[in-house]
């Protein structure tokens, strides 16, 4: 081990070979611990300063993006020296010199090479046409050849991506968002085969397939052809085939730099060498030969060398607190690995292939749906060993601190997408870790937080971006963000702080506030509204949101001017996805009133496409199975015979549910049928935080069950009682008497009031009954807004939901008319006119059609709950 040198002798030199993120982390880190006694020469190749390698895909399609690591102003430090445009072809460990490609030598007491990896190549014919994916300079060339290709061919560019993994998938997602045509071939028989278990990948084809990818699975290209000009014309496969390409990027994984310690000079001077390549260090990060340190993706530890930034992060922390004279040692890889890319989520960490030894593996799968959850656990079911998230990965974030730990409720809850809500509440002791890729305990973010000496002057954090800086947690992959704001907020609340309502960490605004910003200034695009208020490109959060917000605000059809792409799934198809990857069909039927005519009509169109039936809890009829190529022939039929959109994707009114009323019922005193079907239709479309339901009873007897509907009427004899604030679900609550009495003048008056100032007001995906609760004064207040008017803003509430009356359209119908807009709905992309016929049905014993099982269609059972398992295939 190196001693800590004394401020009063000449500073020790350290050199580092090499100037991406592990270089980055380990100048930082040496600074962070004070560089008194030392000098650091980094030298890199590049021309940049360190830049965040994982966030390429953002200069792929976004021109002038900085990725640069921390501040710029580190390196203005007298002790740390950047060099770059310099690298390093040559180590001397005899005389203590690197020298490189310029000719330049430079001395070292302590040599850190931290030279990473090189993207790997295909040894194939025609492989001199391929880009690879791992510079600035990669990504950027990327783009100017398929920004060039598109406007030279005049269409869209088949840009074909070689391997399946992480980086392959980002890389056809960025040729995606660049207008290109994403095609991925990969030689496994499923995705990301390293990270994914075959039920995972296979979920995650799906999904893939759905966004518009052309994926080729289980065959490996043998050369890549081109025309006489070297323009690259397709990809010849092994079996034969041919697949048209105007790019080809190559992304199967890199090779370690480790040509340094190959050709190193110096006597008796021996480097151990991985068998797959990467220098040998042991458990402080050292090589064999003293003085020289190797990190990131270079060093071979255990046999392994991997391209992850938690452990290249970790190495160069524990070099720089062994040069201080610490003694920390590298505890292993940390292999969790998340990704987000066009709308599919997927996590993976720990043993997430249950090989310990009598490992249980708790398995949600729904695969045409997409969707696949795992949580491995030690025999006992307690532990947590590991996990894996495809289509939901919403337990990661709360499950990937407790790893090694006992979870704190049956595994099967943590499982949301087999319909156990939200992950359990989970106080992650201080020793867990938060923010694996920069090793940030949970100890360490309440220290922040609290003041305990985290920080310089022991101040209290109360920002999440500066809990960040503070304690670099969230500041590289970033899917720790979302458990270190709940982790903040937790905590201000528990030292009586008041909580920022932020909407996410892009937008400060909460979302009423930027409900009325939008609203004030006439706002209509995603890029406006970020521009002015918010940071970066957006996401899962923001996206969805502001999309809701601008619909709140204007009937305009949802999906057009570039709307379609922030909204969830269910809004893009108009359709809710079923589990077995199939829509179904909802037409409205207002107040629960259908004539025989349309009865038929509906009966005529389930027969005709093999559909479900069902009566809903809201006197709708349900049609479930249609594929999405079918929606716009069924919807066609529908509207034809007088039926529009029931709304059941969106977040907007569902249904208002009645009963037969005065008009049948001797019990009745008000006609309840005909209030139902004139509020289902004054407020149909309205989009809202969250679906809103309601219901009209004509007498005391309550048959519609209006009271647990998000507004509720119930007749008396002398007009109508108007309840708010109920909802049925996870946690049911009944509504609440905001006025009695009403006529129908005053009744409708009153719920616009209701409906526009909850919309303007609540938090994102807020029902009616918690946004009650949560108003200071609860329902005293509301009654104050929508009754008595204290606010002084009754008229503008009217005024807006006017609007949204006499802007009113029936999205199916806006659909049906525009060729462009019926371009959605196809099963693929690449093959408009072929029918996805993967999933089939079978007549039940009812009648009923229902999923075929795999003996009835040879192929495996789709939407299975699987019980826990043994990963010894005799135990069950």
């Amino acid at each position: 081990m190196t001693e800590q040198t004394s401020s009063t002798e000449t500073p020790r030199r350290i050199v580092v070979a090499g100037g991406g993120p592990a270089a980055h982390r380990f100048a930082d880190a040496m600074h962070a611990r004070g560089l008194d006694g030392w000098h650091v020469t980094v030298l890199t190749e590049e021309a940049h300063l360190p830049y965040d390698r994982v966030a390429l895909s953002k200069a792929l399609t976004e021109k002038g993006v900085d990725l640069t690591l921390g501040t710029a102003s580190m390196w203005d430090h007298p002790s740390l020296d950047l060099k770059t445009g310099e690298r390093v072809v040559k180590i001397n460990a005899e005389a203590k010199t690197v020298e490189t490609a310029a000719g330049n030598v430079f001395e070292y007491d302590e040599l850190v090479v931290a030279t990473g990896s090189n993207a790997a190549r295909l040894p194939i014919p025609g492989a001199e046409h391929t880009h690879v994916y791992r510079t600035l300079e990669d990504v950027w060339a990327i783009n100017e050849a398929i920004t060039g290709l598109t406007e030279k061919l005049g269409r869209r560019v088949n840009a074909v991506t070689i391997g399946g993994g992480l980086l392959g998938l980002e890389s056809a997602a960025g040729t995606e968002q660049l207008g290109a045509n994403p095609i991925v071939i990969d030689g496994s028989q499923w995705l990301m085969a390293t990270q994914l278990d075959e039920g995972a990948g296979q979920a995650m084809g799906r999904l893939i397939k759905g966004k518009g990818f052309e994926v080729h699975g289980g065959v490996f290209p043998s050369e890549v052809l081109s025309d006489d000009d070297g323009q690259v014309t397709g990809v010849l496969m092994a079996d034969g085939r041919v697949i048209d390409a105007d790019i080809v990027i190559v992304a199967i994984g890199v090779r370690p730099r480790d040509e340094l310690f190959r050709a190193a000079e110096g006597e008796e001077q021996v480097f151990s060498l991985g068998q797959r390549g990467g220098v040998v260090i042991n458990d402080y990060c050292a090589t064999e030969v003293d003085g020289i340190w190797a990190i990131g993706e270079v060093a071979n530890y255990g046999g392994m060398c991997l391209g992850l930034v938690a452990p290249a992060n970790t190495m160069a922390e524990i070099v720089a607190d062994r040069l201080h004279g610490g003694d920390a040692t590298f505890p292993g890889f940390d292999t969790a690995t998340k990704l987000k890319l066009s709308g599919v989520d997927v996590a993976s960490f720990g043993d997430a292939f249950a090989k310990t030894e009598h490992a249980l593996e708790i398995v949600y799968a729904d695969p045409a749906r997409g969707v696949y959850q795992k949580i491995v656990t030690t025999d006992d079911a307690k532990t947590l060993l590991g996990g894996i998230f495809v289509g939901d990965a919403s337990p990661y974030m709360s499950l990937r601190p407790l790893l090694g730990r006992e979870l704190p409720a049956e595994p099967g809850a943590f499982l949301s997408a087999a319909g156990g809500g939200e992950a359990p509440e989970t106080e992650l002791p201080d020793d867990a870790t938060l923010c694996s890729c920069n090793n940030v305990t949970a100890g360490t973010i309440r220290d922040a937080i609290n003041g305990c000496g985290a920080c310089e002057g022991n101040a209290p954090v109360q920002e999440l971006g500066e809990l960040k800086g503070c304690t670099r947690a969230g500041t590289q992959c970033g899917s720790c963000v979302p458990m270190l704001k709940k982790l903040l907020e937790t905590e201000l609340t528990k030292s009586g702080v008041e909580v920022s309502k932020a909407l996410c960490e892009h937008i400060e605004l909460s979302r009423q506030e930027l409900f009325d910003a939008i609203r004030v200034l006439e706002l209509t695009s995603f890029e406006e509204i970020m521009a002015k208020y918010g940071t970066g490109a957006g996401c899962d959060i923001c996206k969805p949101t502001i999309a809701n917000i601008l619909a709140s605000q204007n009937s305009a059809y949802v999906l057009d001017a570039g709307r379609g792409t922030l909204q969830d799934t269910n809004d893009r198809a108009l359709a809710n996805m079923q589990k077995d990857g199939t829509y179904s069909v909802v037409p409205r039927i207002a107040g629960g009133e259908i004539t025989p005519k349309k009865l038929g009509v509906i009966a005529a169109v389930a027969e005709k496409y093999h559909l479900y039936t069902k009566i809903t809890g809201g006197q709708r009829i349900d049609m479930f199975g249609a594929r999405l190529e079918q929606l716009p022939e069924i919807w066609k039929e529908l509207v034809d015979a007088g039926f529009e959109s029931g709304q059941a994707y969106g977040k907007s009114l569902r249904t208002v549910k009645s009963c037969v009323g005065s008009t049948w019922c001797r019990f009745g005193v008000q006609d309840s049928v005909a209030m139902a079907i004139q509020l289902e239709l004054r407020y149909r479309g309205l989009r809202s935080p969250h679906k809103l339901k309601m219901g009209v009873s004509g007498c005391a007897r309550e048959c519609a069950e209006a009271r647990g509907k998000d507004v509720g009427v119930i007749a008396t004899a002398d007009g109508w009682n108007l309840y708010v604030g109920g909802n049925g679900g996870a946690t049911p609550a009944h509504a609440q008497l905001l006025a009695k009495d009403l006529d129908d003048e005053t009744l409708i008056k009153y719920i616009d009031r209701y409906f526009m100032y909850y919309i303007r007001t609540a938090d994102r995906l807020q029902r009616t009954a918690r946004w009650q609760e949560e108003l200071d004064g609860g329902i005293k207040h509301v009654e104050d807004v929508v009754v008595k008017d204290t606010l002084g803003i009754a008229a503008d509430l009217e005024a807006a939901m006017a609007k949204h009356v006499d802007t009113y359209i029936d999205e199916w119908a806006d659909t049906l008319k525009d060729p462009e807009r019926l371009r959605r709905f196809r099963s693929f992309v690449n093959a408009p006119d072929q029918k996805d016929d993967s999933i089939t049905f079978v007549p039940d014993e009812r009648g009923q059609m229902r999923p075929a099982t795999p003996e009835e269609k040879g192929k495996v059972l789709i939407g299975a709950s699987i019980p826990v398992r043994s990963s010894n295939e005799n135990e069950v």
